[in-house]
């Protein structure tokens, strides 16, 4: 089996689709079948069943599919360290972040790696911070900077770097903007707009609802913040955002809920070796990040 093969299996297998992986690998469709069809021919056994349009793996796919990505993952890993022992800074660099980090955090980063490191060419998936924490553990990305789960999952690596409070906000013309103080059962009556449930910024502010046994109802969701300010000025309801977006027609409230914040920062694999750019792209962050002593303090 060489690493080829194995790699165009590993992606046909995520995809469940010859025509999808192709795209992934930017190949052809006959392409990848040739390949997946040679690995076939050396193990002599089938690793797919395609009845129709459809593509399944068969046993001896299932039982090839971890065992291959642990192979790819271990070349890559062998790779890298071979690769540092040079010290440059040099080659592609995967690396994942949400929406939100990369509007309004990444700029003066990426101006500064890119001006000291030319020679790394990087790689930037914007995705939700949930998916970029998966592209993290699956060797899609090497690091991901976005919102660090709350939970801390013990399997992924977490570097805090900024602090990110989060505010109560209603248009300016809102009836709460002109109270002193809303409480939590105040505004659960009102019409609310919040990212999903299942991002941590929307699990943070369920819990808040929820340990006061308030029933919380959004009249509508979505996972980007910045399409959250433009509902939420134009009056439809109210929202938690981070206090760097709070800007007119938006105007933050004070309420009876505890204070709530995020912890923006890096993710990595332990179990995974670093590359001289993703280390020098975390050293850079590091100079743009909130104080020491506040970082130390951000995920107890």
């Amino acid at each position: 089996m060489n690493s080829t093969e194995l790699n165009t299996f590993v992606a046909v297998a995520d995809c469940l689709s010859f025509s999808r992986a192709a795209i992934k690998l930017q190949l052809t469709q006959p392409a990848v079948s040739k390949r997946i069809q040679a690995l076939e021919a050396h193990l002599g056994m089938a690793l797919f069943d395609r009845p129709g349009k459809r593509v399944y793996l068969t046993d001896a796919g299932r039982l090839l599919q971890p065992r291959a990505e642990a192979m790819l993952q271990s070349l890559a890993d062998t790779e890298r360290l071979l690769q540092n022992l040079n010290n440059r800074i040099e080659g592609a660099l995967r690396l994942a972040t949400s929406h939100h980090v990369g509007l309004h955090r990444l700029a003066p980063v990426l101006k500064s790696f890119t001006r000291d490191h030319a020679a790394v060419k990087l790689d930037i998936r914007f995705e939700d911070s949930e998916a970029a924490h998966d592209l993290v553990r699956h060797a899609d990305s090497e690091l991901a900077v976005v919102t660090l789960d709350p939970k801390g999952g013990s399997d992924l690596d977490y570097r805090p770097l900024w602090d990110d409070p989060l505010c109560f906000v209603v248009s300016q013309e809102h009836a709460f903007a002109r109270n002193e103080q809303v409480s939590l059962q105040s505004l659960a009556s009102e019409p609310v707009i919040l990212p999903g449930l299942a991002t941590y910024t929307g699990r943070i502010v369920a819990e808040v609802f929820a340990e006061r046994d308030i029933p919380l109802q959004p009249v509508m969701s979505t996972n980007y913040l910045e399409t959250i300010s433009m509902l939420v000025g134009t009056g439809i309801g109210w929202s938690v955002l981070p206090r760097s977006m709070v800007h007119a027609p938006m105007v933050a409230l004070a309420t009876d809920a505890p204070y709530m914040h995020r912890t923006l920062g890096v993710v990595t694999h332990p179990q995974r070796t670093l590359s001289n750019a993703a280390e020098a792209f975390i050293d850079v962050l590091r100079e743009f990040a909130d104080d020491a002593t506040d970082c130390d303090r951000l995920l107890v």
